[in-house]
């Protein structure tokens, strides 16, 4: 397969990694870079990210998707046979990469346009993840219930997210959205909301994970 990105953006990932004592299995990493590299060669045919994304998209997208991972293990938040459902997961951030390194959670890509649908079934067929389904509908109508946690990333408001998806949380579930910080500020403060502030590599702007459990 071939390699769309550079030995420094390895390097790069490497690096986020090692500041977030997280270590993987050589085979684990593997599986990451063979995503990077479906998305962005599939990137030629079907608009899933940005061009200038691309050449950066394993500092930019697969750290970013590794957030919710690493916080939430970090926290002890995280167990075998958990139900994940990622609301609109478009090319598969963050869904993919955390089902990657989570073998032991089932996932539920959520995704409603056709292109996306049919490059996500292939990605799942491709890298063989069992623990993940593709679900072609929107999220309202996926039918999709007692969910552990629930995912998304840069889709609409926080609360216009929460709303869509707080019914198919089971009590105590979690909803994990990242955001730009620029956009969560006004929620510093709210009820049972937590944001938690992170840096990618080489990105100017700061990010958030912003945690809201179902009381």
């Amino acid at each position: 397969m071939k390699q769309f990105y550079n030995a420094n953006q390895e390097q790069l990932l490497k690096a986020f990694l090692e500041k977030s004592n997280v270590v993987l299995p050589e085979s684990v990493y593997e599986k990451l870079l063979q995503y990077a590299d479906l998305v962005v060669e599939g990137n030629e045919e079907t608009n899933l990210i940005s061009k200038n994304d691309g050449p950066k998209f394993l500092s930019r997208h697969i750290a970013d998707s590794l957030v919710p991972y690493i916080i939430l293990s970090k926290e002890g938040r995280l167990s075998q046979n958990m139900k994940w459902a990622d609301m609109g997961s478009g090319a598969g951030c963050p869904v993919i990469p955390i089902a990657i390194v989570c073998p032991d959670i089932q996932f539920f890509a959520i995704e409603p346009r056709k292109r996306r649908v049919l490059f996500l079934e292939s990605v799942q067929q491709k890298l063989n993840l069992k623990n993940l389904k593709v679900i072609g509908k929107r999220f309202e109508t996926s039918e999709i219930t007692g969910c552990d946690i629930i995912s998304c990333r840069a889709l609409s408001t926080f609360e216009n997210d929460w709303e869509r998806c707080r019914h198919t949380l089971k009590h105590g579930g979690i909803f994990a959205t990242l955001k730009s910080l620029e956009h969560v500020k006004d929620l510093r403060g709210t009820p049972d909301t937590e944001i938690i502030e992170y840096t990618l590599p080489e990105e100017p702007q700061q990010y958030a994970l912003v945690i809201r459990e179902l009381k």
